[in-house]
């Protein structure tokens, strides 16, 4: 059983928590925790949307950096994969998800933020990537997740100059998509994730793996990549009764089976 990183069900919407107090340090155990619990998430049919969340005073402060600084280089090159596909894991997930941030969002806990498909903090949030202050950089998805995010110029500045982010600014660029009262960061997180509960999950799915793969590649494989997953779609069920609802009684009124 999960000591530090749990899942959570309540009414289709699953909650990744992280609880290793006092700052969610991102340990080893920490990492192969979120991944498990993602896994968890794709698996479970009771789950439609996840959010990912800190806690009332902390999302995550970033890697165990006395982990870290016992580790040789000959240590670190075979594990630095497992760390990128841990930190990452959370947007492997075929589900929408969101990031609730509540005071710091640092490193590798910001980097794990980045996975999700949208990002709530409370106004009161620092974000940011201070690997540079501990001459390295990120390596759980920083680089190539906030690039895309906010562009590389941004980026760079923020990699560059390690510095923390407030809420304000992190929405003016790009970095976060809500800012509201830090006690209503988990509720607003829950109100989001909540329209997805009893929803086309396959369609969800088909729509996040068309968006995140055609960031990848260029634009005609994206438009190719597109085409197959809407045509894929027209051999489910939910297809077959949203089409079926939409011409007897509007849209937005189906009742989908997630099949």
């Amino acid at each position: 059983m999960a000591e530090f990183v749990t899942l959570e069900v309540d009414g289709g919407i699953g909650t990744i928590r992280l609880a290793r107090p006092p700052m969610n340090a991102l340990n080893r155990q920490v990492q192969e925790e979120i991944q498990a619990a993602s896994r968890e998430a794709t698996e479970r049919a009771d789950v439609y949307s996840v959010i990912v969340y800190g806690g009332e005073k902390v999302f995550a402060a970033g890697a165990d950096v006395k982990e870290f600084a016992g580790m040789t280089h000959a240590e670190i090159t075979t594990r630095a994969w497992s760390l990128s596909s841990a930190l990452g894991s959370v947007a492997d997930i075929p589900k929408p998800t969101v990031a609730a941030i509540t005071g710091y969002a640092l490193g590798g806990g910001f980097e794990v933020a980045l996975g999700c498909d949208r990002r709530i903090a409370g106004d009161n949030a620092k974000l940011g990537q201070p690997e540079i202050l501990l001459g390295i950089i990120p390596g759980g998805g920083g680089t190539q997740r906030l690039a895309r995010l906010i562009g590389p110029s941004r980026a760079k500045d923020l990699l560059y100059t390690g510095r923390f982010v407030t809420a304000q600014e992190a929405l003016a660029i790009g970095m976060v998509d809500e800012v509201v009262a830090p006690d209503d960061v988990y509720s607003a997180a829950q109100r989001w994730a909540g329209q997805f509960v009893n929803g086309p999950v396959l369609a969800y799915a088909a729509a996040k793996a068309a968006v995140d793969g055609g960031l990848d590649t260029d634009l005609t494989s994206g438009l190719k990549l597109e085409s197959h997953l809407f045509a894929a779609l027209f051999a489910t069920e939910d297809r077959a009764v949203g089409m079926k609802s939409f011409i007897e009684n509007g849209p937005g009124k189906a009742n989908f089976s997630g099949k």
